[in-house]
């Protein structure tokens, strides 16, 4: 049940990301670096590193492909904040798509990646001790 729910928090999260990035809301300053934006930007990645890397603890009977899994949503968060840049420069005509926005996203998904592996073991034995 609690893998279920997991699983259920990390799409919403990906779809709110995903409805965030592409819609028109409010006024939005396009061409000027922001860095409350490129820091908003590093936590909402470095988040959505967390709730796929969770998913896939609880999901694991050992954690035994505990890095690989960290190393593929890493990947996966990155390319997908690559993805949202294209797509607010093409099926939108309210984004324009910003380089530093991927660096930030990539910053704080690399971000995650660095405190999971120095958490690993921590992890581990909660895990045991709650399951």
């Amino acid at each position: 049940m609690v893998t279920k729910i997991a699983a259920v928090a990390a799409f919403l999260y990906t779809a709110l990301i995903t409805y965030l990035s592409l819609a028109q809301l409010g006024k939005i300053n396009v061409g000027t670096f922001s860095p409350t934006d490129k820091m908003m930007h590093a936590g909402a990645y470095f988040v959505l590193v967390g709730v796929w890397q969770v998913f896939f603890i609880l999901k694991s009977q050992d954690n035994q492909n505990y890095k690989q899994n960290l190393y593929k949503i890493s990947a996966a968060s990155i390319l997908f904040g690559m993805l949202i840049e294209v797509l607010q420069g093409t099926l939108t005509s309210h984004r324009e798509p910003d380089w530093y926005d991927i660096l930030a996203n990539s910053i704080g998904a690399l971000l995650a990646v660095l405190i999971f592996l120095s958490i690993k073991n921590f992890l581990k034995r909660l895990k045991s001790k709650i399951f």
